[in-house]
């Protein structure tokens, strides 16, 4: 029944249809890195390492405290991890131009080659995805993500939009 009010239909609030929504994070996110995941285990690498080279490469230059503060993983964790992506020669990392104590981390060529791969297999599951449902959906499917992430997040994601789209 319609929401008089707000002309809202409540019905996909119900629990059944809640459950359906947690359950197709679950498979989206199982479909979403079965690719990358096998492309990964050749290198002998985990989603742990994905995620560093995304957001490496995704923002050239950040700190190590940055990429922290955005993965949200412990300093041991990201050290073992960050530590194997340098030795073999995927990121690089030197001090900070005002502050030495500071290391940045840029991905290598070797590193933006598997980037590249990495993302391209999401990407074009993404498109397909988005093609198919077409604008409208692919807006409400944004609106959805946006506020399944914590506040924080969505402040930083959305000001990090704004960055890129005055790159362009």
């Amino acid at each position: 029944m319609t929401d008089i009010k707000s002309g809202v239909n409540l019905l996909f609030l119900r629990e059944e249809e809640l459950r359906q929504g947690i359950e197709l994070l679950y498979f989206a996110y199982r479909g979403f890195t079965e690719e990358p995941d096998a492309i990964l285990a050749d290198y002998g690498f985990g989603r742990a390492h994905h995620r560093v080279i995304y957001f490496v490469g995704r923002r050239p230059g950040i700190t190590v405290s940055e990429l922290l503060a955005t993965l949200r993983i412990t300093k041991q964790s990201l050290s073992r991890v960050l530590g194997q992506l340098i030795d073999d020669q995927f990121i690089t990392q030197r001090p900070g131009l005002r502050d030495r104590r500071q290391r940045l981390l840029e991905l290598t060529a070797k590193g933006v080659d598997l980037e590249r791969l990495l993302t391209e297999k999401q990407r074009a599951r993404i498109a397909a995805a988005y093609r198919e449902a077409g604008p409208e959906a692919v807006e409400g499917f944004r609106k959805v993500m946006l506020g399944l992430i914590g506040e924080a997040d969505r402040r930083s994601f959305t000001a990090a939009g704004l960055r890129a789209r005055e790159r362009r």
